[in-house]
């Protein structure tokens, strides 16, 4: 049996410019960082004692015989991809709901890869994780996802993450001082808004809109860069009115990214103190987040108490093998 731990992960700044349509062309980035909510899978080779080949337990459960019956497309296609023919039992447990924007689809495909090459007996590297994962979801199952989420999950930590060019992929730690990014943590609430949605379909009316919205993107992207100099000045007074910028820029980029409720939910926190926010993930609904000062959290929190408040500090350690006995109980 094996078991793996893959984080989830918020972002700041640059979501929109880690869409293939946009880092073919141009060089996308994204300021982010992984949390410690974690999406647990756990894969063994399934006993040959049943009329079923495969069971894969998730918010559904599937008895399947071959690889084509799986709906899970995650499953499926990482399947396929490793080339598995033998019987397989994978079991997904999460600390928080999917489609809530906190790139969980992706954090579940590293995280069933790195299993999975476990049971195989076979230790893949952070970036080969990273790469083909994305490869899975953009390539196999066509999701209309970016290369962020998949990125993070494997690395884990708080990073810079450069999009496109020769190097296509380049993962930079930020380098802070320890101070800065505990205040950072205690200048960050995250509520849940009470509803999720397919990141997929809202995303691809944002890529379809990638002609049109040039200006906004290039914005995105210099908003990363500026955002890691004043973290550097410690002036985080400064980062919360970026994100507030990055928000009007992002929600702009399609209609469907933000709802009136959205809206309402927003300007209820600026005016109970927060500086800046942003809904996660591609848009819709699901987490939100705030930069909120110490002084005024009470507030913020009054002001959404109908709302479930969710506690985080940030990870770095990325997706881990936790319990590792590839062989227990096996008969094949």
């Amino acid at each position: 049996m094996i078991i793996s731990r893959t984080p989830f992960r918020i972002s700041f700044f640059g979501g929109g410019t880690d869409y293939p349509g946009w880092y073919k062309e141009h060089t996308g980035a994204v300021l982010a960082t992984t949390i410690d909510k974690y999406c647990y899978i756990t894969c063994r080779y399934l006993p040959p004692f049943f009329d079923h080949k495969s069971r894969i337990i998730y918010s559904k459960m599937e008895h399947t015989r071959t690889i084509d019956e799986i709906d899970h497309p995650s499953v499926r296609e990482v399947l396929r991809f490793l080339n598995i023919q033998d019987g397989i039992e994978i079991h997904h447990d999460g600390d928080l709901p999917a489609r809530t924007g906190l790139g969980s689809s992706s954090s579940f495909t590293v995280g069933l890869l790195n299993s999975l090459y476990a049971l195989k007996g076979i230790m893949p590297t952070k970036e080969r994780l990273a790469k083909e994962a994305i490869y899975v979801e953009q390539e196999m199952i066509k999701e209309n996802v970016g290369a962020q989420d998949q990125t993070l999950a494997a690395y884990g930590g708080f990073n810079l993450i450069e999009f496109g060019g020769a190097n296509h992929l380049t993962v930079r730690q930020v380098t802070i001082v320890p101070e800065t990014l505990e205040r950072l943590q205690d200048h960050l609430m995250l509520f849940f808004t009470g509803f999720s949605r397919t990141a997929s379909e809202i995303a691809a009316h944002q890529i379809s809109n990638i002609p049109n919205k040039q200006k906004e993107l290039h914005s995105m992207y210099q908003l990363v860069q500026e955002s890691v100099n004043v973290l550097n000045s410690n002036d985080l007074r400064r980062f919360g009115q970026m994100l507030d910028d990055a928000w009007k820029i992002k929600r702009s980029l399609s209609d469907k990214i933000a709802t009136p409720y959205v809206d309402e939910l927003y300007e209820a926190a600026i005016s109970a103190g927060a500086l800046g926010g942003k809904l996660l993930g591609a848009g819709g609904g699901g987490f939100v987040l705030f930069f909120v000062e110490p002084q005024h959290r009470a507030s913020v929190r009054a002001k959404f108490k109908n709302l479930l408040e969710v506690p985080f500090r940030f990870e770095n350690l990325g997706t881990q093998i936790i319990f590792y006995q590839p062989n227990s109980g096996v008969v094949r």
